[in-house]
């Protein structure tokens, strides 16, 4: 099993993180994004869409970190970490479609524009991901999980962006329930930090700077 990734890449450092923590044995594969690796002829053959991550498992092509975070889950029967009843099944897909919709336009935006220069708007990006987290604040004051009294790919999912907001300008320091929870996910068996980059909050001198730890 493979998986190609870029470390800078919070996409890819989620389905690295769940490989990890159920115990798979897989090959990492960076793929450099500065040389356009993920637009060769033969990654778009992986994934037409030219994107990280995407797992190779006997000859088989899994795109989309969703996509993956399910395909593993259901491979090694983990229904611990995505549940087979239909309720646990929605709970989760919920917080799925959150991660490919309001996390992406939010958090990881604000992020692209501090690490990648990325033509766009900085302060509706980071509106967004107040808004959201705030959403996810609330949610956490139940079991602090987001889909079930325990960890679940629910979880995983958001992470990484939520983790690296402050890269993007995004501060957590009125999120204490989110901090907690973070804090849970790393230190569960397995866990593997994402990169810290010294952008956003974390840039030198920025007033958080000595918050960030890898």
């Amino acid at each position: 099993m493979k998986l190609y990734y870029s470390p800078k890449s919070g996409h890819s450092h989620r389905a690295r993180l769940f490989l990890s923590l159920i115990g798979v044995e897989f090959d990492l594969v960076e793929v450099d994004l500065a040389a356009r690796q993920h637009k060769s002829a033969d990654f778009l053959h992986m994934n037409p869409f030219g994107q990280v991550p995407v797992l190779e498992d006997d000859g088989i092509a899994i795109a989309d970190f969703n996509a993956i975070l399910v395909y593993l889950a259901r491979k090694f029967g983990r229904t611990d970490w995505y549940p087979d009843d239909a309720l646990g099944a929605a709970r989760v897909q919920r917080w799925l479609s959150v991660a490919a919709g309001q996390l992406v336009q939010g958090p990881a935006s604000a992020r692209l524009v501090t690490l990648f220069s990325a033509k766009i708007d900085a302060q509706a990006a980071i509106d967004r991901a107040h808004v959201l987290l705030a959403v996810i604040e609330a949610e956490l004051e139940q079991t602090g999980w987001l889909a079930a009294d325990r960890p679940t790919i629910a979880d995983i999912a958001p992470y990484s962006y939520v983790a690296r907001a402050p890269e993007g300008n995004v501060g957590l320091d009125t999120y204490p329930r989110i901090g907690a929870w973070l804090e849970r996910i790393e230190r569960l068996p397995g866990f593997v930090p994402f990169a810290v980059h010294p952008v956003g909050l974390y840039a030198p001198g920025a007033p958080f700077a000595h918050h960030a730890t890898a």
